[in-house]
């Protein structure tokens, strides 16, 4: 038997006698003479000796996601930050495309053979239940008395039929997600069907016609949020021409991830429409400006704010818990050293994105949203919301059971699958990330006019994850590996495909589908373009800067090719999921561009999907967040002329379908002082704000005072809100006194009745301008703001009007709805006491 070397590509001075991981840079070890053929190519590649490759190296241009001033004509790191420099938009490096050899399988079959299939019935009893998964016991939904729901299992060629009896009180539907179905199925409430009555049965039939792992899930409210989410696998018959020997008939488990929280999910979606940061709090990430001068970053929490900017947010709610099939943690018994298993893993969270990191080495993905994709091996990888996929992991040694570590985008909590039997080998947590080195990043990628820089670089499908900034473990890599070039810095590295940092992270531009899914040329084309916007001062969710509930249906033929381009202009990443299609992601994977139905879209990126809308009916089209979708993060398809039986009055169902995004929600609070009692109540919607505020004094000389106002947000921003009030107020003051504003206008005060029309503009560093004009022809100009984090649980506030008012004070966060608070009011005095607030 021949004796086989091994050797590092890019080191070729370390040489083992068995493969294993370089000590110098960490790549994985070669056979001796595929190394010796690397390293030919790699001098083909770096010594060109036609004029075209002369011309083709000169144009190569580098540059810094974050400094755009920064250009290189080689990859390297940035001298200012550290990240790794990236292809400069326009330079021929930032396109490349590779020719690929053409596949044997056009996808779909045409072929496929789908007969003799069964018909496959499950019962699904939906009922109220008390579950305590973090301490607390309260409210769930669950099916068949478990969360999450039951796992349905199929063979593709069967027939479905689940039949649907809400025992629940209230109304409910279920989404089959990324099937393919007859519209009337798809199971959205008033847009394919009516939702199912409380104390109510409903059947849902439809063929499977395709294969992958898949999840289903309530549509109505925020059902999802409390237990209403479960697997849902259709397998490959075993003559399946795309049967994969090696990885399709690999033994396999199921794991749904998701998160829960002990609040009402009604009550955090009202919470985050008030820009409540009693989420933060809990996270331990408020950058408030005590924190920032403490880690030297005063300056960017100034310069986050002179922006009009909240602090930088990674996932929006704080959950009490994450589960893995609704545990914490849970063991997969029953495999030894070389055993292979694959992993079928949906992300059932409602707003969070889960990181995938295995102690026992590398992760093989093999599927994405239930469609093949060609293996690819990662180190770990980011699952965003309603996606999945298939990994293969491998058992390393004997009597050892390996972590599958699942950590939440902020890294607050997490859980844990350990696979294997024996001694538990933990994969190392991931670190807390740092906000402020986000909140700069967020300040150099944001314009004063809320919209993002163009960066001078062309950022699509993950390939650039701008959140590195925030992860400890990648600028410890990134430390690390400028120190080896430092030392070793006679070696180019420019022209080699090295991971980022070492570690290996999946992303979009990696995925190739084994098949040819190219759409016929011959179909007509038509070309979309969105963007992806936002507000969270407000939190509201929008698509070309409306919400669903400002938007008409999108009419479609059947039979054209919808080609879509999706921007997204705000500071979060939004999950995009297609309703009853797979769309084509293009990548620089040509005909063999990879399929799925969920697409992340991260902050600054254009991605490009294309799909061939083949399939009569209303489809929805919306961001996978719960919270997002709700507040109104959605578009609809309308494919052809479909008259769905279950709707016959359409346009009615589409305006109650329109009326979710754009609820109203109800904020109160009020401060009982030793002074008076002063507070406030609003409910508002997407536009509109209707408020009222009270200061009532203990005594005739304090008086009291009644503002009560009707506004609509008029800019894209909501930055500008004109507003209608009227304004009540009784003070006994000295007659031989009387006040006068800035402009010498007098004002008793003193049962003083009048209507008033103003506008209020949000300036720099948050602070609220408003002008007004009241009936009795008094003009009154006031700076406000009440929200200035001055410690993580310390809030400072301040007013200040022509009417030569003022008001100076301090609020202790002690829970979510008590405080402790001190002000000084120019009418009232000093004064002290408790403020709720709901």
């Amino acid at each position: 038997m021949e004796h086989k070397t091994f050797t590092c590509p890019m080191h070729p001075e370390v040489v083992s006698d068995k493969p294993g991981k370089c000590p110098k840079c960490g790549m994985n070890l070669v056979a001796k003479n595929e190394s010796e053929q690397h390293a030919v190519s790699v001098n083909k590649h770096t010594h060109p000796t036609s004029d075209n490759h002369q011309h083709e190296a000169a144009q190569k241009k580098y540059t810094c996601p974050m400094h755009a001033e920064v250009v290189s004509e080689k990859a390297g790191k940035c001298p200012k930050c550290g990240m790794n420099l990236v292809p400069k938009k326009g330079s021929l490096d930032a396109h490349t495309h590779h020719p690929t050899a053409v596949p044997t399988i056009k996808f779909p079959l045409a072929d496929k053979n789908l007969k003799g299939g069964r018909k496959v019935t499950y019962h699904l009893y939906v009922k109220d239940t008390l579950v305590n998964f973090a301490g607390k016991e309260k409210r769930a939904i669950a099916v068949n008395g478990q969360i999450p729901m039951p796992k349905l299992v199929f063979y593709e060629g069967d027939t479905a039929e689940i039949v649907v009896h809400n025992l629940l009180k209230e109304e409910t539907s279920l989404h089959w997600h990324g099937l393919h179905l007859p519209n009337r199925e798809d199971g959205v409430p008033w847009l394919t069907q009516k939702p199912i009555p409380p104390n109510s049965t409903y059947t849902y039939t439809f063929p499977i016609i395709q294969n992958g792992t898949h999840w289903y899930h309530s549509h109505t409210g925020l059902q999802e949020q409390i237990g209403m989410y479960g697997m849902m696998i259709l397998k490959k018959r075993a003559d399946d021409p795309t049967f994969r020997k090696g990885i399709d008939d690999l033994p396999t488990e199921h794991l749904i991830l998701s998160e829960w929280t002990n609040l009402n999910p009604n009550n955090v979606q009202r919470m985050l429409r008030n820009a409540n940061d009693w989420f933060a709090i809990k996270k331990g990430a408020t950058q408030s400006y005590s924190e920032a001068i403490k880690q030297g970053h005063f300056k960017t929490k100034l310069t986050n704010e002179w922006k009009r900017m909240l602090a930088m947010d990674v996932s929006d709610v704080y959950y009490d818990a994450f589960l893995v099939n609704g545990k914490t943690e849970s063991q997969l018994a029953g495999y030894k050293a070389g055993d292979k298993v694959r992993l079928q893993i949906a992300n059932g969270g409602a707003s969070s994105y889960f990181w995938l990191n295995y102690a026992g080495g590398k992760m093989k993905v093999v599927a994405s949203d239930g469609l093949d994709i060609e293996p690819v091996e990662v180190d770990r990888l980011i699952l965003a919301v309603s996606e999945t996929v298939d990994i293969v992991v491998e058992i390393p040694e004997e009597n050892t059971s390996y972590e599958l570590l699942v950590t939440p985008e902020d890294r607050t909590k997490s859980a844990s699958v350990y696979i294997g039997e024996g001694v538990r080998k933990f994969h190392h947590p991931l670190p807390k990330l740092k906000y402020f080195e986000g909140m700069k990043m967020m300040n150099d990628m944001m314009k004063m006019n809320g919209d993002m820089k163009d960066m001078g670089m062309d950022m699509s499908y993950q390939t650039m994850d701008m959140n590195q900034v925030m992860y400890p473990e990648i600028i410890a890599e990134n430390n690390a590996t400028m120190k080896m070039e430092t030392e070793d810095a006679e070696m180019d590295h420019s022209k080699h495909q090295m991971p980022a940092s070492g570690i290996t992270t999946l992303n979009y531009g990696m995925m190739k589908s084994p098949y040819d899914t190219s759409l016929s040329k011959d179909a007509p084309l038509r070309d979309l373009k969105f963007t992806l916007t936002g507000n969270m001062n407000r939190y509201v969710w929008s698509m070309d800067d409306k919400v669903l509930a400002e938007s008409d249906k999108i009419l479609v033929k059947k039979g054209e090719i919808l080609r879509i381009t999706l921007y997204n202009n705000s500071m979060m990443r939004h999950p995009m999921h297609l309703h009853g299609f797979d769309f084509r992601v293009l990548n620089k994977n040509g005909i063999q561009a990879p399929l799925k139905n969920v697409m992340d879209i991260m902050p600054m990126e254009t991605n490009v999907i294309e799909f061939a809308a083949n399939q009569d009916g209303d489809w929805f089209f919306h961001c996978h967040i719960l919270y997002h979708m709700m507040a109104g993060m959605n578009r609809v398809f309308t494919v052809g002329d479909y008259q769905n039986p279950l709707l016959p009055d359409r346009a009615s169902a589409y305006k109650k379908l329109q009326r979710e995004s754009d609820m109203w929600h109800l904020m109160a609070e009020n401060d009982f002082a030793t002074n008076g009692n002063d507070g406030m109540a609003m409910l508002s919607n997407t536009r509109w704000e209707l408020s009222t505020e009270w200061r009532l004094g203990y005594n005739d000389h304090h008086g009291y005072e009644v503002e009560t106002q009707l506004g609509r947000y008029v800019d894209r921003m909501q930055w500008l809100r004109p507003f209608i009030g009227f304004n009540y107020h009784y003070r006994k003051i000295d007659r031989e006194n009387i006040e006068k504003n800035l402009f010498g206008q007098a004002s008793t005060k003193d049962e003083r009745k009048t209507f008033s029309a103003g506008v209020v503009y949000k300036l720099p560093l948050l602070v609220d301008l408003q002008a007004e004009i009241f009936t009795d022809g008094i003009v009154r100009f006031q700076l406000m703001r009440e929200d200035i984090p001055l410690t993580p649980r310390l809030r400072g506030a301040f007013m200040v009007n022509t009417d030569k008012e003022y008001m100076a004070g301090l609020k202790y966060i002690v829970t979510k709805n008590i405080g402790i608070s001190t002000h000084y009011d120019s009418d009232m005095s000093w004064g002290a006491g408790i403020t709720l607030s709901y």
